[in-house]
């Protein structure tokens, strides 16, 4: 039997629209051809595509958590979760004035994936963008994106809740493994952007320029942390895909870059590039304790680059 995770997302969100009635149905599945909201990444809380989970029965709604589970590994799933929950969190922070609610996301399907060779699906809501593009067996899986607000809640100094934990603990370790004059060359500014490079936009900015410390002039133990950051975010996918991933960019040249203070608690920023290959982090909102965090393939983000060539060799 194929267990497969492209014939797992097929079943998933095949199972999904079945479960759900006339008026849901049509907020969920739109054409494959909407590329205005196919290709779309909004972590903020705005209005989006797609059907809200709030809105589902709960045989609907399990369905839908069943889908975004195909795409995700079992840790970066519970990371998920927990990012989900948060907004019950931030919305008591707030003094519940913002309605804030653990519900708040929308799924959506763009064409059949019972029937069509190519189709993909998004759950998406505040601090949660995942995005899978199918084209037969083949999955295109960023962007991926995860963000935490508040990053930390403590408890006597001891943290209770932390989902994004060690996208900064490893990237702080690597800081140290590469020592003062890998870091001089690492940290391109005192002061960290606002938010991610890349942002919302659907196209992540392939010139975004590399910059910082190349991989290719690390010993052994730093090019060895440095990899181990970007398994980290490549193992937010179930391990067929991130093994893909990773011989896709295996080999490949990396850069590394930081940007603000290197204290914990103050705003800081990275990014890991590579070819076809963006990595980034913030966490340079409230003091620093709300990070973003995101995968993105600059040229095939959405399956841009092999769709392309697909339409240009199969007329539709």
């Amino acid at each position: 039997m194929d267990d497969s995770v492209p014939r797992q997302m097929r079943t998933a969100a095949t199972a999904l629209l079945n479960a759900l009635a006339g008026p849901e149905r049509e907020l969920a599945a739109h054409p494959f051809d909407a590329d205005a909201q196919r290709r779309w990444i909004e972590y903020r809380p705005r209005p989006r595509p797609g059907v809200c989970v709030a809105d589902l029965d709960r045989t609907a709604r399990k369905a839908a958590h069943r889908l975004l589970a195909t795409a995700l590994s079992p840790h970066a799933y519970a990371q998920a979760m927990g990012i989900i929950a948060l907004e019950e969190v931030l919305d008591r922070q707030e003094g519940w004035r913002r309605g804030r609610h653990s519900d708040d996301y929308w799924v959506v399907v763009f064409g059949d994936p019972a029937r069509d060779d190519h189709w993909s699906w998004r759950f998406e809501g505040h601090h949660l963008s995942v995005t899978m593009t199918v084209l037969g067996d083949r999955i295109f899986p960023t962007p991926v994106f995860l963000g935490a607000n508040p990053a930390r809640v403590s408890y006597a100094g001891r943290p209770v809740s932390r989902p994004l934990a060690p996208e900064e603990d490893l990237a702080r370790e690597l800081l140290d493994a590469i020592g003062p004059l890998g870091r001089a060359t690492a940290i391109v500014a005192d002061r960290a952007p606002d938010d991610l490079r890349s942002g919302t936009s659907p196209v992540a900015q392939a010139r975004i320029e590399p910059l910082g410390l190349r991989a290719g002039g690390l010993g052994p133990s730093a090019r060895a942390m440095l990899d181990q950051l970007v398994a980290l975010y490549l193992d937010r996918l179930p391990a067929e895909l991130a093994a893909g991933e990773a011989v896709r960019v295996a080999g490949g040249d990396l850069h590394f870059a930081w940007q603000g203070p290197t204290t914990p608690g103050q705003r800081h920023y990275y990014r890991i590039q590579g070819d076809d290959l963006l990595i980034e982090y913030d966490n340079t909102s409230d003091d620093g304790n709300h990070p973003h965090t995101v995968l993105r393939r600059p040229h095939s983000d959405f399956g841009d680059d092999i769709l392309a060539t697909h339409r240009s060799t199969h007329p539709h």
